[in-house]
């Protein structure tokens, strides 16, 4: 394209130096770029700033909002567009191309994006992993992420993740899809799905003990794909045998197994991630969220007996 696309990008970012040059290379179209990072200690501010984007440092304090929805706030976007894209996504030609003439129509408020996932060189494309809908592409004042009141949980970083938009006015689908490929390692993404867990975990207590919903989409059986997605978690979050479950339904009901190795692994992943919510779960409803809560009566009882008692009763 000869001239610049009238798009604001947003990049949430924190130590991403193996992934932000595929990165910024397929955004260079647009005419804005802001990384927003979280002080990252590798290359990630130096190798955005030589793609000429502009490096706004969040901190995060514990409490709403978070980054994504504080940036929507705060940054000085030149155009009301703004295309939310993470460090392991591409935007492809097409995509640009198409979202040209959607935005000069302005017929929509936004649009939802499809997403291509590869695990293992592989895309996974069964599993109920595609189409895998986000609503990316907005103007800038009218859409913010919900608040599913899991800020205050440690270790879930300071980013909204599974968090959607709240978008007033008509959306639209994009034809074409952005790819998600992570150039990191197995180690990364368990270390991130170790922080997602957490987050997942305080999800299912808020649906379990019913949290207000009212910051959200909603759940609505007869909604939008996401709002649908949503109405089926607040079943799924009450059976029981949750990670077999996971396993079987990805695997061998929506076909994973189509996707070869690379199908089977990530399907035993998710199940073991379905754990890690399920335990992290307990341990919020039972122990307030700590490995290990003692009450007087427990801690009296089951205190050691003082060195040179042990040495007694060993001689």
């Amino acid at each position: 394209m000869s001239s610049k696309i009238p798009v604001s990008v947003l990049i949430p970012a924190k130590n991403e130096e193996a992934n932000l040059p595929a990165c910024l290379s397929s955004l260079q179209v647009a005419d804005e770029i802001f990384l927003v990072d979280s002080q990252s200690s590798d290359r990630s501010v130096e190798i955005a700033e030589s793609y000429g984007a502009k490096v706004v440092q969040f901190y995060f304090n514990g409490s709403w909002p978070k980054k994504k929805n504080w940036s929507l706030e705060n940054l000085p976007f030149r155009n009301q567009w703004v295309l939310i894209v993470d460090c392991d996504e591409r935007i492809t030609p097409e995509s640009w191309q198409e979202i040209s003439e959607l935005i000069e129509k302005d017929e929509c408020e936004g649009y939802y994006i499809n997403r291509r996932v590869f695990f293992l060189g592989k895309w996974i494309r069964h599993g109920g992993k595609y189409p895998d809908w986000n609503l990316r592409l907005f103007k800038h004042k009218q859409g913010r992420y919900e608040n599913l009141n899991t800020e205050d949980i440690p270790n879930t970083g300071d980013n909204e993740v599974h968090e959607h938009v709240i978008l007033e006015g008509k959306v639209g689908y994009l034809k074409y899809d952005m790819l998600h490929e992570d150039f990191r390692d197995l180690y990364h993404w368990l270390a991130r799905h170790n922080r997602y867990s957490n987050w997942e975990a305080r999800v299912y207590y808020n649906l379990l003990t019913g949290k207000d919903d009212s910051n959200t989409i909603g759940a609505n059986l007869f909604g939008d794909a996401v709002q649908r997605k949503r109405f089926l978690k607040t079943v799924w979050v009450r059976l029981p045998l949750k990670p077999f479950l996971r396993f079987v339904l990805f695997y061998i009901i929506q076909c994973g197994f189509l996707d070869g190795k690379a199908g089977y692994i990530y399907g035993r992943l998710l199940s073991q991630y379905e754990y890690q919510i399920g335990v992290k779960l307990y341990e919020l409803r039972n122990l307030g969220g700590k490995l290990n809560a003692t009450n007087n009566s427990e801690s009296t009882s089951q205190q050691l007996k003082p060195e040179k008692e042990v040495e007694k009763t060993a001689i």
